[in-house]
């Protein structure tokens, strides 16, 4: 039991009414093209069991989905992959990763809703299938990173031939990453964080 002594401490009263520290939830999209390693990232990251909605490949998808460079896909998202990541003990970054596939873009602005920013997962295998992921989030003023999701067997290029490549402006983030790596996969979200944060700084004149 505290004595009367304790509870008159300097600074006993300020740490009883001190609320607990509660973590501030970001909300951060993982997009790219269709087998650009979105539900791989989100799972080699997430400190939870992710919530994936991958979904066996049918005949109904022949001719519809572009599966060159991606020939021994099986799985394919159709709604969302869920995980969660605690960066530190304030920020907990809450991971939606899109579905890559044309007929599924239409979710893309729910998803995108509220959301602080977002990673666009490149493949050089297949690389004009990041164009619209690109574009989606210039178009909406949504800080976005590139990270280059670095495949076994594909063809290697400089991170300034990928960026002239993509023509992303040189103030956007572009990384190599393997989103089958936890860390690699956590460097780039702190990245996308500290990107955000640096452009919400007041430029200082003078």
């Amino acid at each position: 039991m505290a004595s009367a002594d304790s509870e008159n401490r300097p600074g006993a009263q300020e740490a009883r009414e001190a609320p607990e520290a509660i973590p501030q939830a970001v909300k951060i999209i993982i997009a790219g093209g269709f087998g650009a390693g979105k539900t791989t990232m989100v799972a080699s990251v997430s400190e939870i069991t992710p919530l994936s909605t991958e979904e066996v490949m049918t005949e109904a998808s022949q001719g519809v989905d572009d599966l060159g460079g991606v020939e021994n896909k099986t799985t394919t998202t159709v709604a969302l992959d869920f995980g969660r990541i605690t960066i530190n003990e304030d920020i907990v970054l809450y991971l939606f990763g899109t579905p890559g596939q044309d007929r599924f873009w239409f979710m893309w602005d729910e998803l995108v809703e509220g959301a602080l920013g977002a990673v666009v997962l490149a493949d050089t295998r297949r690389l004009d299938t990041c164009f619209h992921a690109v574009d989606f989030f210039e178009r909406r003023g949504v800080p976005f990173v590139v990270a280059v999701n670095q495949f076994d067997g594909a063809a290697h290029y400089e991170a300034e031939e990928v960026r002239e490549a993509l023509d992303i402006p040189a103030e956007v983030p572009l990384l190599m990453a393997d989103a089958r790596e936890r860390e690699s996969s956590k460097e780039v979200l702190v990245q996308l964080v500290t990107h955000v944060i640096n452009g919400r700084r007041p430029v200082l004149s003078g």
